[in-house]
């Protein structure tokens, strides 16, 4: 009996430690679900927090973005805004200037058909008085005419020659006024950029590891190029790019294309090479090709044969002092046509004159002779008119003026070629020119001061009244032109202005 009261209480201790237990681990797991749940909603807060001050900073950002583009915004509109109403000043300036250019021209018509008709009513009346006074003095009309100005030119020598000297000086005066106004519209209708070639193309590439594949294994690469392609690839310090250096321009930009399609094909190697370099080649043969027919095209040249067109746009490759030679013929040959109707010449034979006449230049490094002979040879082969020849052969004074083409074409050279700004000398070059024109001016006697003006193209020499005469003035400045040419070398023309002035100076007191 004892015993099954012992197992009892033992049941019941265990049956307590077990309820007390079970409550002890339901209150512990309560209180750790309470503090989860605390930190879980204090992690949600500071997360809403955070996420209030990004949309806050982003808010803030977005707005100063904004603000930012709107601001652009109005400033390039302003830009472009005056931009638009500067140009369309300067086409109405453009148009007003036509107008009054056909308006001269239209009264410059009438005014020649005015004289025409006042000379012809002259010669009329000149021929009857004549004729009346043949009738009424018994002699022939003959010797009328040779007594009467006999006697004229004995009573009247001195105004006679007075008469002359004024109506000479004013008829200069008028020729070169029109002069310069035919200058000024050829050279106001053609504004053509300038460019400057180099004897070295910059190629860009990506990373410093592409040089060493240029090069190839003991510079197996760099020799293979240079023996297709005939040009050299300079390597130096810069990260992003390679030179290519080549003389002749048009190897150079084979060349050129060949290495860019290297690089973006990654597998530099002699097969590729070649063959890269035969892709290159029909490229700038094609583009040669295209640049030759613009050129003849926007000239008004439209049946020339494709081989002529082709050696003309070599010329797209080559400069003379900086200046596209392609684009100097272009130029002459727009220069040309308006000259010509200026001067009622032949208006086709001096433009393809002008666009011709330095086409010997495509070749001559490959046929001998000057540029000129070279070029008559290529135009005669192909036929071209014999006045074309004429009118592109004497702008170098190699040969004679044949025509008044001629005349035209050389002017326009030298307007194309001798404006400033127009060709490129290096800072040496420009500076030895200065000193020189100074140093020659100065080694003649009874030169005062002499200054050398307009980046070169003028040099003005003061010289002492009292020593030199007008007379010896005018010679002097004819040898100055003649040394200049003999001892400088230079493109365009140089102007020579031998001033004299004496100032007399008197004290009333």
């Amino acid at each position: 009996m004892i015993f099954i009261d012992m197992v009892i209480l033992i049941f019941l201790g265990m049956a307590a430690g077990l309820f007390f237990g079970f409550l002890g681990k339901q209150i512990l797991l309560k209180s750790k679900k309470n503090s989860l749940e605390n930190q879980i909603r204090e992690k949600e807060s500071d997360a809403e927090n955070k996420a209030h001050k990004i949309l806050e900073k982003a808010h803030f950002e977005a707005k100063q973005i904004k603000a930012k583009a709107e601001n652009l915004f109005d400033e390039k509109k302003e830009d472009f805004s005056s931009e638009r109403e500067r140009l369309l000043k300067k086409e109405d300036f453009l148009d007003k200037r036509q107008i009054q250019v056909e308006d001269i021209r239209k009264n410059l018509e009438k005014s020649k058909e005015f004289l025409v008709q006042e000379k012809n009513s002259l010669e009329k009346q000149k021929n009857n008085l004549k004729e009346e006074l043949s009738t009424l003095s018994g002699i022939s009309k003959t010797e009328a005419e040779q007594k009467l100005l006999e006697k004229i030119e004995k009573d009247s020598e001195e105004d006679l020659f007075f008469q002359l000297s004024r109506l000479k000086s004013r008829n200069l005066e008028k020729i070169n006024k029109k002069a310069k106004e035919i200058l000024s519209l050829a050279v106001q209708k053609i504004a053509n950029p300038v460019s400057v070639d180099l004897l070295a193309t910059p190629v860009k590439i990506e990373n410093k590891e592409i040089k060493g594949k240029i090069i190839g294994r003991e510079g197996r690469n760099i020799k293979s190029f240079e023996k297709e392609t005939g040009a050299q690839i300079v390597i130096d310090e810069s990260p992003n790019s390679v030179l290519v250096s080549c003389f002749d321009p048009i190897r150079r930009e084979v060349a050129a294309r060949t290495l860019q399609y290297l690089i973006e094909d990654g597998r530099i190697q002699p097969a590729k090479i070649e063959e890269f370099s035969d892709k290159s080649k029909k490229e700038v043969f094609d583009i040669i090709k295209q640049k030759g027919r613009e050129a003849a095209e926007q000239c008004g040249f439209f049946n020339i044969p494709d081989d002529l067109l082709a050696i003309l746009g070599r010329l797209h490759f080559r400069t003379s002092y900086g200046q596209n030679i392609l684009n100097h013929s272009v130029e002459m040959a727009h220069i040309s046509g308006v000259l010509a109707e200026e001067l009622d010449a032949d208006k086709n034979i001096a433009k393809m004159g002008a666009l011709f006449h330095d086409i010997g230049k495509a070749v001559d490094h490959e046929v001998e002779g000057t540029h000129v002979e070279i070029g008559r040879r290529i135009l005669q082969k192909f036929n071209i008119d014999e006045e074309v020849v004429k009118a592109m052969q004497a702008h170098h004074e190699e040969y004679p003026y044949e025509n008044v083409e001629s005349l035209i074409v050389q002017t326009a050279d030298s307007i194309s070629g001798g404006r400033p700004g127009a060709r490129s000398d290096t800072a040496n070059m420009y500076v030895k020119k200065l000193e020189g024109l100074e140093r020659i001016t100065s080694e003649f006697k009874g030169v005062m001061n002499s200054y050398a003006l307009s980046a070169g193209r003028e040099v003005r020499v003061f010289v002492k009244p009292d020593e030199v005469s007008d007379f010896e003035a005018s010679k002097m400045a004819r040898e100055i032109a003649l040394k200049v040419e003999n001892e400088l070398k230079y493109p365009g023309e140089i102007k020579v202005a031998v001033i004299r002035e004496k100032k007399i100076i008197e004290f009333a007191r």
